[in-house]
């Protein structure tokens, strides 16, 4: 399931987490569908849009291709997000300047959103964060001098925000209110409440 990503002109890798089951939902997230496509896609789409290349997809519990991406397969998935994000994060290109870390179930998060994170790293951000309402969520993007740390530091179904509290010192957040929306799907509730507020794609 595993493909080799290439060099070439590769500068901000996005990483897109979408193992998991999704066991209150029903079924694995990255294959639901939402406004006529599935989460997996939109979320390519989504780090695509914002000017990541390549897009990493890290599946697990639902195997699937997805176009447009490099795929690698968690085989610890069960044992929660830190080791997706850890098998995610060794398949950046070497030429990687930085990587941008986003969720699979999220699907209101705009590329807007990537771009400012971007943007905010070519500013001089070390780690940059994306804020609603003042508070930190997702997505994410950390500069390579810090991806060995944030690699080393993860456990468990915790992601990059251990890392991120532990070194405050370095984050930058960036305020998105206006570029999307963080809400999660989680249940099947949320996703129809989700669906009813979508609008169509930019």
């Amino acid at each position: 399931m595993t493909d080799t990503v290439t060099d070439h002109d590769s500068s901000i890798t996005g990483i897109l987490l979408a193992a998991g089951a999704g066991r209150r939902l029903g079924t694995p997230k990255a294959l639901v569908e939402f406004a006529g496509e599935r989460l997996v896609d939109r979320g390519v789409r989504l780090l695509e849009g914002g000017g990541c290349h390549p897009v990493v997809v890290v599946l697990g519990a639902a195997l699937a291709p997805v176009r447009g991406a490099v795929t690698v397969l968690n085989p610890d998935w069960e044992t929660g997000m830190a080791s997706s994000l850890r098998v995610g994060l060794a398949a950046m290109p070497d030429s990687a300047e930085a990587v941008v870390i986003a969720l699979v179930d999220q699907p209101l998060i705009r590329p807007e959103a990537i771009k400012r994170l971007i943007s905010a790293y070519r500013k001089g951000a070390a780690i940059a964060v994306a804020t609603y309402h003042g508070k930190p969520r997702n997505p994410v993007i950390v500069g390579r001098e810090y991806v060995h740390d944030l690699t080393e530091s993860l456990h468990g179904d915790a992601g990059a925000r251990p890392f991120l509290r532990a070194h405050p010192e370095l984050v930058t957040e960036i305020p998105c209110d206006d570029a999307g929306d963080p809400a999660d799907i989680d249940e099947a509730a949320d996703l129809a409440a989700l669906s009813a507020r979508e609008r169509p794609a930019e």
